[in-house]
């Protein structure tokens, strides 16, 4: 189903645009610069030039104008019976969420992977687990649903969060991506429209897709949630999941208040759609916030995960999923399918992280929050045309580029040793192609090397707004 934006709507987006001279060109750069954030996502239907005349206050011909400009540009198709909808010039080198093997370069430094090294506590944990490993050795080491002890204690962690949970609502996990696609192949199949935001985290992206599932996106940036866009999307796509990530966002950083929670969930309540609320970064809190409710408070029938890879080590590959009571048969049928359990020992490491996380994750938060001053103080002095806001939480810096150049960037930084992951590999439908996701999980010294090997690329991507060529595949 096409969606649609109306020309209001349009209006509002493009501000002052239109009045630029020429008028025609600043409603075309407008409307292209749209895009390429991800205001306005690819396939949708612009409003007939009469209605956007009416709604701009300009002539029929500045906005036909307008149309051809992005038409020959490669930014707008028309279709006859569905109007002028919007797309993206092709662009190579955007389609690979895979690993990138080690190309054995020594002096790279590889900014793709939003997951920290282990902090203190960690190491410890895992000795304690070996010495409480025996008693299971003894059976099959199966639990599909993970072991009581880690259910009981995840249990109690949604309790003290104000969203009462029994331990038999929790399934464990191989991790977070598993939970998303265990949550897939139990409740979306094949053809089943999924509504995700733009930008999100890529492997959720290809895992929804892995499963046959049609992926759409409604657009989130640093400054929050577009609910008017949300509500649209889910009353003209009708999709069976949606998956959202309201805590400390990936990539953008931004944390979904509780007015926006209470809104979002009126939305997806209304709707048929299933939420699938990712909470992985949930715990990745750098500076003092007022916690929000969590997003199932407002959507009793949501599935929430999460993961110890963001908070404590991404090398702890156990996640979960939080479900209503009358959808965890459904759970644990699919998950038979996949697999028949986490590992016992990485449970075990959780079950003992959980018990003292707050001195673990206290020598986390330090450590990553010196670091994202670090770097965000380096792209300050170097990039000064750069753009970002400082995020209270996660592990990234989703900064914004004077020029749509990010897949270009990407080549040239690789050439310099720095791989980085282009914004267009966060967006469902293509675009983004003004952003830059920075992670700041390396040492200090590192991230500086890395901004002063950045900035000269960046330089010569502006010099050479042409040049495309293979991306580095996200990591993580």
């Amino acid at each position: 189903m096409t969606r649609s934006v109306s020309a209001s709507r349009v209006a509002t987006l493009l501000g002052s645009a239109a009045t630029h001279s020429p008028a025609y060109r600043g409603i075309a750069d407008g409307l292209r610069l749209l895009l390429a954030d991800g205001r306005v996502l690819p396939g949708t239907r612009l409003p007939s030039e009469r209605d956007l005349t009416a709604a701009l206050g300009v002539s029929r011909t500045t906005v036909g104008r307008a149309y051809e400009l992005l038409r020959e540009q490669g930014y707008l198709e028309s279709r006859r019976g569905s109007g002028s909808l919007t797309r993206l010039p092709r662009t190579r080198g955007v389609e690979d969420h895979l690993l990138r093997p080690d190309d054995g370069r020594p002096d790279t430094i590889d900014l793709t992977t939003a997951a920290s090294s282990a902090p203190p506590g960690v190491a410890a944990a895992y000795e304690r687990a070996v010495a409480g490993l025996p008693p299971y050795l003894a059976g099959s080491g199966h639990f599909p649903t993970g072991l009581p002890v880690l259910r009981e204690l995840l249990a109690q962690w949604y309790d003290a969060r104000g969203l009462p949970t029994s331990p038999e609502q929790v399934v464990v996990t191989a991790g977070a991506l598993a939970g998303v696609a265990l949550a897939a192949r139990a409740f979306a199949g094949t053809g089943d429209r999924v509504l995700v935001e733009s930008p999100t985290y890529p492997n959720a992206i290809a895992a929804l897709r892995r499963s046959g599932a049609r992926v759409l996106g409604t657009p989130v940036d640093p400054d929050g949630w577009d609910i008017e866009a949300l509500d649209a999307s889910l009353r003209q796509s009708a999709p069976r999941l949606a998956y959202l990530v309201p805590d400390f966002h990936n990539p953008t950083g931004a944390l979904m208040d509780d007015e926006t929670r209470a809104r979002v969930g009126a939305a997806l309540r209304g709707s048929r759609t299933l939420t699938l609320v990712d909470e992985s970064l949930v715990d990745v809190e750098l500076d003092p916030v007022t916690r929000p409710r969590p997003l199932a408070a407002h959507v009793p029938d949501a599935l929430t995960l999460g993961s110890a890879g963001k908070a404590f080590w991404g090398g702890l590959r156990i996640g979960w999923l939080r479900a209503p009571e009358h959808r965890t048969a459904a759970l644990v049928a699919a998950r038979l399918t996949l697999d028949l359990g986490a590992p016992v020992l990485e449970q075990l490491v959780l079950a003992e992280l959980l018990a003292e996380r707050q001195e673990v994750l206290g020598h986390q938060r330090s450590r990553l929050r010196e670091r994202r001053d670090h770097l965000a103080a380096a792209l300050a002095r170097s990039l000064p045309g750069w753009e970002f806001r400082l995020p209270s939480g996660g592990l990234a810096l989703w900064c914004r580029l004077p020029a749509a150049l990010s897949t270009a960037l990407t080549v040239a930084a690789e050439r310099r040793g720095v791989l980085l992951a282009a914004g267009s590999s966060f967006a469902p439908e293509g675009g983004l192609e003004r952003f830059v996701r920075l992670p700041y999980n390396r040492p200090p010294e590192q991230l500086e090397e890395a901004v002063e090997r950045i900035a000269p690329a960046w330089h010569e991507a502006r010099q050479h707004r042409g040049a495309t060529g293979p991306r580095p595949p996200l990591v993580a």
